[in-house]
């Protein structure tokens, strides 16, 4: 699995713990977002979010590892979105039933909130679970079949009720696209040029 780690400025100095918990797993990891708290330029959630979108709804990751302090501002962030389904992960139990009942391709996790002696090795057991069990089986078993039906229907929902990125792109304000592309490596890991969707790679394109 290609997995990108995004972490904003107020928790860039735990993107280290995260990328060590998700080393030696087998997936490619892309570091996408801050490596340092407060470093420059700055992302806030509000990039984070956006840069998460922009990833997985062009098809350059299948998964994002998220957060903030509390891990409740990307958590809203990235929700915005179209074709995103997040959790906020705090804990092992938490990422083992997120990940059987919901499915999702992004989670957020609080970084500096509660945060203490062995929280990195938190991280590691939050991912233990995650890659444990099978993707949107549901949970408990006699709920499974309602639980896959209820993520079928909060789909199509999601397409019903959020603009495409195409959209997106042209809406908001410059300055926050406009810092989202410009940060280092993004550019290189959208690869617009070679996007198989045209609309996408032109709106990409305009919005540097």
């Amino acid at each position: 699995m290609k997995i990108a780690v995004i972490n904003e400025t107020s928790a860039g100095d735990r993107n280290a713990d995260v990328m060590a918990a998700l080393d030696g797993r087998g997936h490619e990891l892309i570091n996408a977002g801050m490596t340092k708290t407060g470093g420059s330029p700055e992302l806030t959630y509000i990039h984070t979010g956006l840069l998460a979108a922009l990833l997985l709804n062009s098809g350059r990751v299948e998964y994002v590892v998220g957060g903030c302090g509390t891990g409740l501002g990307f958590l809203n962030s990235v929700m915005q979105y179209p074709n995103i389904v997040c959790g906020l992960i705090a804990d092992p139990v938490s990422a083992w039933v997120f990940t059987q009942i919901n499915g999702g391709n992004c989670i957020s996790l609080p970084m500096l909130y509660q945060f203490g002696w062995a929280g990195d090795v938190n991280f590691r057991f939050i991912f233990d679970r995650i890659f444990s069990v099978e993707p949107g089986i549901g949970y408990p078993a006699h709920r499974q079949e309602s639980q896959r039906e209820s993520r079928r229907t909060l789909f199509e929902i999601s397409k019903r009720t959020h603009r495409s990125m195409v959209e997106i792109l042209t809406l908001l304000d410059p300055i926050i696209v406009k810092t989202v592309l410009s940060f280092p490596g993004v550019m290189e890991t959208l690869d617009p040029d070679t996007l198989a969707d045209a609309d996408l790679r032109a709106a990409i394109k305009k919005s540097l």
